[in-house]
């Protein structure tokens, strides 16, 4: 048999009615992908050259949110594992390879478990091999009996077996490696002869072994594997085991970790060396961190670019690009479209909307900055206010090199306000501040006296 080829069929077309969602079961997402985008890696990296997902209820959604080089196939009526693997069969006509059959809704299959499982399926020269598991309770599972050989000779529901059947603690996991032109011929001879009246792929087993072909079991290493997940229960604990994998492979690349149950880190996230993370720190979709950072606690990152050196606290960053050396929080929100360059300064209670902000400047506290364009070292005072929306459209504002703008200013965009320039607490500038000038707009100060006696 010629087995160096390795295609993969993954059977996602399942309503997944006890997920009690109106989104298909394998678009839920687990540590920032979706369940089906976790087969689909492991698959990839485990050597698989073509992925064709059998998808039925709300197929077109699952084409649409999924972006992985597969190829799609329909099963419009739902009647059992052996239906939907036929309706791969025009893709795999004229496959000679080894074919692994996996379920869409398995999240934590590893890539080194489906690898070992086509490594022993090529080694044992067999027509189907089985990815199994051992387990102290194996209520509800099918069971994989054994011929005293080893090789397997059925595999046998809960509500079929004997009560020495029932013993047995080894289960069929849904998974298999099958010889591919052995599948194809056997698939011709499934019937849905059952009380469920559907196609088993189960069946194919005992097909094989009528027909003296080799049928064989791999036991996985960490039953935790092969778990499904068909209820929201189910998914945050397959959650808890991927956000413990992700937390481990980057303490080992370097990163410390401060409490992994308290750390919630996506599976594309990057994080650079001897970076510290704090309790209740999220870091989700795309986001790179640099060396030396400080994360949280209490900070959320977005899709965003750290530099190195960073130090953030109780802050929320989406869709930001951080320099080096800058320090935020506690309690920022950069906004997407946001730049800043090296040592930059956003302090507590400060929002930055699509603004860039220059080497050396800092928005120490309680301000607000949006699309605005601030040079190096710029102060802007507390309580600045970045009027940048007239109710219909928004306007830029330029804060040109070591302008230094006072607390409670209103800056009124468009406006410009030039090098070194300075703007008096208080003002609202509406018109451009040339350089070197000071801005004022605010009323002189009036003192009534004895005011408040005769207000008595």
């Amino acid at each position: 048999m010629d087995r160096q080829e390795l295609t993969a069929v993954i059977l996602a077309a399942g309503k997944g009615t006890r997920m009690r969602s109106s989104r298909p079961k394998v678009l839920h997402q687990i540590c920032g992908r979706y369940m089906l985008e976790h087969v689909l890696y492991a698959a990839q990296e485990a050597g698989v050259n073509q992925q064709i997902v059998v998808v039925g209820h709300q197929g077109e959604t699952i084409k649409q949110e999924i972006h992985f080089p597969v190829e799609y196939v329909n099963q419009y009526e739902q009647l059992g594992t052996g239906h939907a693997v036929m309706q791969a069969r025009e893709k795999l006509r004229n496959f000679r390879g080894s074919l692994l059959v996996l379920c869409g809704d398995t999240p934590m299959l590893t890539a080194d478990t489906l690898r070992h499982l086509w490594q022993v399926h090529q080694k044992g020269n067999a027509a189907a091999t089985i990815l199994t598991a051992v387990l102290p309770d194996a209520t509800g599972y099918g069971r994989i009996v054994r011929q005293e050989s080893g090789s397997v000779c059925k595999i046998v529901e809960q509500r079929d077996a004997t009560l020495e059947e029932k013993r047995i603690n080894e289960i069929n996991t849904g998974t298999y490696c099958f010889d591919g032109a052995c599948l194809l011929e056997a698939l011709d001879q499934l019937t849905p002869e059952n009380d469920q009246g559907e196609y088993y792929l189960t069946d194919v087993i005992e097909i094989f072994v009528r027909k003296g072909l080799k049928v064989q079991a791999f036991p996985a290493s960490d039953p935790v594997e092969v778990k499904g997940v068909n209820n929201r229960v189910q998914l945050a604990e397959s959650e808890a085991v991927l956000r413990e994998r992700v937390c481990k492979k980057l303490m080992l690349q370097g990163v410390s970790i401060m409490d992994i149950a308290c750390t919630y880190i996506d599976m594309d996230v990057k994080i650079g060396q001897d970076t510290i993370v704090y309790p209740g720190v999220l870091l989700e979709g795309q986001t790179e961190i640099g060396e030396n950072c400080i994360i949280g606690p209490q900070t959320r990152i977005v899709d965003s670019f750290i530099g190195d050196g960073v130090e953030i606290m109780q802050s929320f960053i989406r869709q930001a690009q951080i320099g080096s050396h800058n320090t935020i929080g506690p309690y920022a929100y950069v906004r997407p479209g946001t730049q800043t360059a090296e040592a930059v300064k956003i302090g507590g209670f400060v929002e930055v909307k699509k603004s860039s902000i220059g080497k050396g400047s800092k928005v120490p506290h309680l301000s607000y900055v949006g699309d605005t364009k601030i040079g190096e070292d710029v102060n802007i005072g507390a309580g600045t206010i970045v009027c940048n929306y007239d109710g219909k459209n928004k306007y830029q504002t330029v804060v040109e090199d070591g302008a230094f703008i006072g607390s409670n200013s209103n800056l009124v965009a468009p406006v410009v306000v030039g090098k070194d320039a300075v703007t008096a607490a208080g003002s609202t500038i509406t018109k451009n501040v040339p350089m070197e000038a000071l801005g004022i707009a605010r009323n002189r100060q009036t003192n009534i006296e004895d005011w408040v006696k005769r207000r008595k």
